[in-house]
């Protein structure tokens, strides 16, 4: 693991020197994403300013609000014993996800990471300590996303990752541009809802009124797996937005808006 990582730092100094990308450049307002919640099918709404940064910076939270398309999402911190019930709800429905995956997640549970690139799903970055990326260097927030990455090539042989997903939600002008700059795309949300408390789960009905109330065409659904109500609300919901016409889309899918 020693040289593991100074392999990594060898890495990141080398690409910031040809990238040119540095904290200098832009914009380290710290931003934590936030929305408008969708309602009646209409679609989620981040505002004009959210709207146009991450237009410039190739990132999105939703996609065509004319087409009954969803791509569903899962955050990854850690397992809590409910993924693998997940995946075979998506497996028996032929739904594909995408997993955003902490260091934590890799190291911890890696034979369900490789049951989720087997079966179709794609990985995501989501940082290898979930720190607020705003707070740390340029080198620390390449080293976060290279750990994860060649973590996820090791066990899944997959060499490249696509998306990232900020941790905590929290990102700024200079985060995106480093990430970017990297190959990145920032992967947002327009459905969520607090499902991640533990020692707060209100049962299933309640995390299938969540999704259900917010539902829209377009929307990118943000849930985690290590809530017991979404494994037991997914199927269901599955299968009544399937019955409402709508079609679940994996990212790679996507037409960003």
């Amino acid at each position: 693991m020693k040289y593991a990582k100074q392999l990594i730092a060898i890495f990141v100094l080398f690409f910031i020197t040809l990238s040119g990308v540095s904290a200098d450049q832009y914009s380290n307002q710290a931003i934590h994403w936030g929305i408008k919640r969708s309602t009646d099918g209409k679609p989620a709404e981040a505002g004009k300013a959210w709207d146009d940064l991450l237009a410039k910076h190739g990132a999105f939270y939703k996609t065509d609000p004319t087409k009954k398309e969803i791509y569903l999402t899962f955050d990854n911190g850690y397992e809590n014993g409910f993924t693998k019930k997940v995946l075979d709800i998506l497996n028996k429905e032929q739904v594909p996800a995408a997993f955003f995956v902490t260091g934590h997640y890799l190291e911890s549970a890696p034979d369900l990471v490789k049951r989720m690139a087997k079966e179709g799903h794609i990985i995501g970055n989501h940082s290898w300590t979930h720190p607020d990326l705003t707070r740390v260097s340029d080198e620390k927030i390449l080293e976060e996303l290279e750990m994860v990455r060649k973590k996820t090539e090791e066990l899944t042989g997959n060499k490249t990752m696509t998306y990232m997903r900020p941790p905590r939600g929290i990102f700024s002008e200079r985060t995106m541009a480093i990430a970017k700059g990297q190959g990145y795309t920032h992967a947002f949300w327009s459905l969520a809802y607090v499902d991640w408390k533990t020692d707060q789960q209100k049962g299933a009905q309640y995390a299938y009124d969540n999704i259900m109330k917010q539902i829209h065409p377009g929307a990118v659904i943000l849930l985690h797996t290590v809530s017991k109500d979404n494994a037991e609300a997914l199927e269901s919901v599955i299968k009544d937005l399937k019955k409402q016409g709508y079609t679940f889309k994996s990212l790679d899918d996507l037409k960003i808006q």
